[in-house]
């Protein structure tokens, strides 16, 4: 699959809905009406554009169908989807793949978040700046009010997102969030949940592809009568983590086709890909230096030798990954590690053997004499790593296989 286009603006002259704002509902009678009134008001005030919202029903069994009808019938930018199953990531899926509008945003129906951050949320979208963006209640600007059990899991969640999964984006559960039409065709398919981990998951694959996330802080009032079961989702979610953690172990995380043209590092061309890594090479190669003087006196030559070849080595198989050969995102990332171990050992076989004959050349060098043949094969090391790291861990072939979709 081809790399997603350049971001490009959307044009102020566009006639057809420019934002399509999603609102999953279950079992929402009693707020369904006042939430979308409300809605429907800001955006007719604020939204400088044509605007679309869905009431998006996930098999309502109350009155939600009849009002969601009666507000179509009135509103003419309101529109509504019945599904036959629960799930707001399903609800989502559908109402975002139906849509035609170049932004495509939603909302939780009780307005918990401040409807003000709305336009700050999707004007990076508009503009072509980026390709994602949600809202944070975890931001140092933003401004929320909830109570410490709420504030303890929504903290635990995020945190365990980011040592586990290694995300960068502060707040995963936030119901407010947009994406542009153009990268949600692509990266919807790839979303396997269909319930409270969408989001998540989501976001998870978005960010391991490189695309540009941005993030809006919020004022959030917690809805004192959410339904949301936070045990059963709790335990979805863990699942998920879980889910998504194996696939990045086994590279098999989906990113095909979510690169942006213009984002990618450039990695062709034996010139630029060789001063590259030249230059990660000259920073492994003093830290290895500083790494062997500090240890070489509590463990000997050999071992501080093997230690600090293997720290530089794990150091500079991550670094020439995304700064040489352009890979972005953790897809595959576990592999090229273990590739890159394989040729570790050829880089130690030739600094130990160097230290060997040195040593037997004459049985008490200098410190001075040591460091400096020690210098000399790393360096011969690095030029083997290179070759091997552009014919094999990562040539062409190998880059497009760990893009490549889980079967």
């Amino acid at each position: 699959m081809s790399e997603l286009p350049f971001r490009t603006p959307v044009s102020a002259q566009h006639r057809e809905p420019v934002l399509d704002v999603v609102v999953p509902v279950f079992n929402e009678e009693k707020d369904l009406e006042p939430s979308v009134r409300r809605l429907h008001a800001h955006l007719s005030e604020t939204f400088p554009y044509p605007f679309r919202i869905t009431v998006a029903d996930n098999a309502s069994t109350d009155a939600t169908p009849r009002i969601a009808a009666q507000l179509a019938a009135e509103l003419p930018e309101l529109a509504w989807l019945r599904l036959a199953e629960k799930g707001r990531g399903r609800a989502l899926h559908a109402a975002w793949s139906e849509s035609r509008a170049p932004v495509l945003a939603y909302v939780d129906v009780d307005l918990s978040t401040d409807l003000a951050a709305l336009l700050p949320l999707v004007a990076p979208l508009i503009s072509g700046h980026s390709d994602l963006a949600i809202g944070t209640r975890l931001a140092r600007g933003s401004r929320v009010v909830r109570g410490p059990k709420r504030e303890a899991i929504s903290r635990c969640y995020n945190a365990l997102l980011r040592s586990t999964l290694a995300v960068g984006f502060s707040d995963a559960q936030c119901g407010f969030k947009a994406v542009r039409r153009d990268v949600a065709e692509r990266l919807l398919p790839l979303v396997k949940d269909s319930g409270w981990f969408f989001d998540t998951e989501l976001l998870v694959i978005a960010e391991r592809a490189g695309l540009r996330i941005h993030e809006v802080p919020v004022d959030w009032v917690d809805d004192p009568d959410s339904r949301v079961d936070l045990l059963s989702t709790a335990l979805a979610d863990l699942r998920g983590i879980a889910r998504m953690g194996r696939e990045l172990a086994r590279g098999t995380l989906p990113t095909a086709g979510l690169r942006r043209a213009g984002d990618r590092s450039p990695s062709g061309g034996l010139a630029g890909q060789l001063l590259r890594f030249a230059a990660v090479g000259a920073v492994s190669s003093v830290g290895y230096v500083l790494l062997y003087v500090a240890l070489r006196p509590e463990t000997g030559g050999q071992v501080a030798n093997a230690l600090a070849l293997l720290l530089c080595a794990l150091a500079n198989t991550a670094a020439n990954r995304r700064l040489t050969f352009g890979l972005r995102g953790r897809s595959g990332a576990l592999r090229h590690q273990a590739q890159g171990l394989l040729v570790f050992t050829i880089g130690l076989a030739l600094t130990s053997g160097a230290l060997a004959l040195l040593h037997r050349a004459t049985s008490t060098p200098g410190r001075g004499t040591e460091v400096g043949v020690l210098v000399a094969a790393n360096l011969a090391a690095t030029l083997v790593r290179f070759l091997l790291f552009r014919a094999w861990v990562f040539r062409t072939g190998r880059r497009r296989e760990a893009e490549a979709p889980a079967a």
